[in-house]
């Protein structure tokens, strides 16, 4: 089995010993997405609305480094702090993902790195390259 990193300048590099999506088997694997914005490295400003609005477009970087789109998402894991923020995240998430509808775990965890309110990972069916 190979395993192809994946990496875009188009979502923050990686903070850790970790890559920001590694393809195996014809699944794309990303590494869980916070709030940074990849041009300044900094968490964006604002409430966990914004903060997954930016997570979402992170995980759109990555799903199109790797030629793939929301519609091939079978798997996503919701990382809140707070499951009362639930409602507002899910909206956010359901206006990125349009019509795809992954399989989703949402759990409430009691904190994330840098302190943000939300994380989420993907794992997408990808073409072979």
């Amino acid at each position: 089995m190979s395993l192809t990193p994946v990496q875009t300048e188009n979502a923050p590099a990686a903070i850790g010993p970790y890559s920001q999506g590694i393809i195996a088997n014809g699944f794309l694997f990303t590494a869980g997405q916070i709030a940074l914005d990849p041009a300044t490295g900094q968490i964006v400003p604002g409430d966990v609305v914004a903060q997954a609005e930016r997570v979402l477009v992170n995980l759109k970087a990555i799903l199109d480094s790797a030629g793939a789109t929301w519609s091939d998402v079978v798997k996503t894991t919701v990382f809140l702090v707070d499951m009362n923020d639930f409602p507002r995240v899910n909206e956010v998430y359901a206006r990125a993902l349009g019509s795809a509808r992954p399989a989703r775990s949402t759990v409430q965890v009691s904190a994330l790195p840098r302190a943000v309110l939300v994380e989420i990972d993907a794992v997408a069916a990808v073409l072979k390259r």
